[in-house]
């Protein structure tokens, strides 16, 4: 039997992504409300929120470099491990540069942990499966969004935001650990065996960047996971702005997490109806239109339907964009490819909180959620240009060869792709 063929690994990895993501999503708001209970501003803010992905975007290339001719696992607990001590270090922090480090060190371990386990997917999943088995992995850092903030939101508040905040965040470091319990034997020898074989020469950074496909993907990606960071940093500083309360804060940012589970629910029947290329354009189009949205001073049920809709249109970008730079890639340099593409969110990460930051600073609150909506808007113009690349024809000359797997692997049934999501392999490699 293929690796693929039997998904406990996949439901395993599921449950182990919901609590490391847990841990991260009740650390980041907690994280906020702490640097503002310890005097920072919204530059400061923003500031602290950009270290989170500082230390990753140097790092992210060397691991998946490693992981190419590797195996993905051992980056799982290390991961864990990094997020969980960053977490709750972060919460016996006394100062604002001390919580920027712990920051960084949360943000590292969450690498560590998305490298490895993206990488675990694209190689032991079947080629006609890739769309949905990213989009199931992607369910787990959903889940995890949805807990984690009204977790948050529950322990933070009264009086003593200090101390509350602190009290999540050590909380935050206990269910990252948890994950650990999830992670044992994930990794098939099979598919650890054949990475080893596969070493070779190492494909060029800049040739993977000029693949087509790739910085599409890349862009995507940088896109919606920038809207994401900064709606789970910025809108409790929103909230304080306007009044709102840290428990309907938590609320809020779950709703918007529970609408990106149910998109990727029924994410196959969106790709059947639509195909990749619209569903992106689509989805990034309105998001941009729902982030200019959040800058109104709306009422709290309007900024409620506002996020979720947000929610779903933001569920469709992360798992395509996984499947769109996979498939580009050399079958040697996909690890490194999903590297690149989380370099691009570390990139995004570092820069939009700074500048959201900046023009908070200048121009209120509420005026990164518009820089937001045009770089949304700007993936969507890259999605429609996509059109044409070369996952379709990919798609078409493996279609006769796969048919026949995705029968087997369905029950007997093939599952059609009118969308062009599946996935040439080299030995699962």
């Amino acid at each position: 039997m293929r690796p693929g063929g039997n998904r406990g690994w996949l439901l395993r990895l599921v449950i182990a992504f919901s609590f490391a993501q847990a841990a991260v999503s009740m650390a980041r708001p907690a994280v906020s409300y702490r640097a503002l209970a310890l005097g920072a501003d919204e530059r400061a803010v923003g500031v602290i929120a950009g270290v989170y992905a500082l230390l990753p975007l140097f790092a992210a290339v060397p691991l998946g470099r490693r992981t190419d001719h590797g195996r993905c696992a051992p980056l799982l607990p290390v991961g864990v491990i990094l997020i969980s001590g960053g977490c709750a270090l972060s919460g016996v922090a006394d100062s604002l540069w001390a919580m920027a480090l712990w920051s960084g060190v949360m943000g590292l371990g969450h690498l560590c942990f998305v490298i490895g386990s993206q990488s675990l997917v694209a190689r032991q999943s079947e080629p006609h499966d890739q769309d949905r088995n990213f989009g199931h992995f992607t369910i787990g850092a959903a889940l995890g969004q949805l807990i984690g903030p009204i977790a948050a939101g529950a322990l933070i508040g009264g009086q003593d935001m200090t101390g509350t905040s602190a009290l999540a965040l050590v909380v935050a470091g206990a269910v990252a650990a948890v994950a650990l319990t999830s992670l044992w034997r994930i990794e098939h020898r099979s598919t650890a065996a054949t990475s080893r074989a596969g070493k070779g020469d190492r494909v060029p950074v800049r040739g993977i960047l000029r693949t087509r496909g790739v910085p599409a993907g890349i862009l995507i990606s940088l896109a919606v996971l920038s809207a994401t960071d900064i709606l789970t940093a910025y809108l409790p500083v929103v909230g304080e702005h306007r009044g709102i309360a840290p428990s309907v804060i938590g609320v809020l940012l779950s709703l918007r997490a529970a609408a990106t589970i149910a998109c990727r629910l029924v994410l196959t029947p969106l790709l059947r109806l639509l195909g990749r290329t619209v569903l992106l354009t689509v989805t990034c189009l309105l998001a941009a239109l729902l982030c200019a949205g959040i800058a109104l001073p709306v009422p709290v049920w309007a900024l409620g339907l506002l996020l979720t809709l947000l929610g779903f249109c933001l569920g469709v970008g992360q798992p395509l964009s996984m499947t769109t730079v996979v498939q580009a890639a050399p079958d040697d340099a996909r690890s490194t490819a999903l590297a690149l593409r989380l370099t691009g969110n570390r990139l995004g990460q570092v820069a939009a909180p700074a500048a959201a930051g900046l023009i908070a600073g200048v121009a209120g609150v509420a005026a990164p959620f518009v820089m937001l909506g045009v770089l949304l808007l700007l993936s969507s113009g890259v999605a429609v240009r996509s059109r044409g690349k070369p996952d379709e024809a990919r798609t078409q000359e493996a279609e006769g060869a796969e048919g026949a797997e995705a029968g087997e692997a369905n029950g007997g049934h093939a599952e059609p792709r009118p969308d062009g999501s599946a996935l040439g392999r080299k030995s699962d490699s």
